[in-house]
């Protein structure tokens, strides 16, 4: 079941050219998500990176706050047809996550704490293109926004952007994950409009 929050509304906002076709710029942020909002305490966080081979290294809360993060200013866009322009992040670039990791895959599954996955091409997620945040806006991220850690891809629609992330699986196969296993596009460039298969 998805959440909405009470402030999600019609279109608003003027044409801007930041905004992909069939949007519409919104100052709001919506909460949708396909289950329940997780509350994971830092204490008990944890991401699993697995390669293809099923081996796995585990990072911790403390790890992933040792690591460089960055902030950065990007435009999200959901699949629902709003745009949130200019929004500010922190996070640690994926990049850095994967920089010990070794492998031939050319995929990835991302799982989430509650049972949600994704699935993008790797290279989706290097070279400076995603990070796993922990702040928004300049303080914490909530958890109904996927507080404390969630994906952010913002080059694709929000849904590729997993919230609560537990886990990035390398895969050789593309795996569809929850969405896109319920008829939502592999991919989700929000420029090309691929919010369902076949678009």
């Amino acid at each position: 079941m998805s959440v909405i929050s009470r402030g999600f509304g019609g279109h608003r906002g003027t044409p801007d050219p930041r905004v992909p076709p069939g949007q519409y710029a919104t100052d709001e942020f919506p909460v949708l998500s396909a289950g329940p909002t997780q509350h994971i305490d830092t204490e008990d966080w944890a991401l699993d990176i697995t390669d293809i081979d099923g081996s796995k290294t585990t990072m911790s809360w403390r790890q992933l706050m040792d690591l460089p993060s960055e902030e950065i200013t990007v435009d999200i866009h959901c699949v629902t047809k709003w745009s949130k322009l200019g929004t500010t992040w922190r996070g640690v670039p994926v990049d850095a996550l994967l920089d010990e990791t070794e492998s031939e895959a050319e995929y990835a599954l991302v799982h989430s704490y509650g049972g949600y996955t994704t699935n993008l091409p790797l290279e989706d997620l290097l070279n400076g293109k995603a990070w796993v945040v922990f702040e928004y806006d300049g303080g914490e991220l909530d958890p109904a926004h996927g507080g404390p850690a969630r994906l952010l891809v913002p080059h694709l629609y929000l849904w590729k952007s997993a919230k609560w992330i537990s886990g990035i699986e390398l895969r050789l196969d593309d795996q569809a994950g929850f969405w896109e296993s319920l008829g939502y596009h592999e991919y989700g460039d929000p420029w090309l409009e691929q919010r369902y298969a076949g678009d």
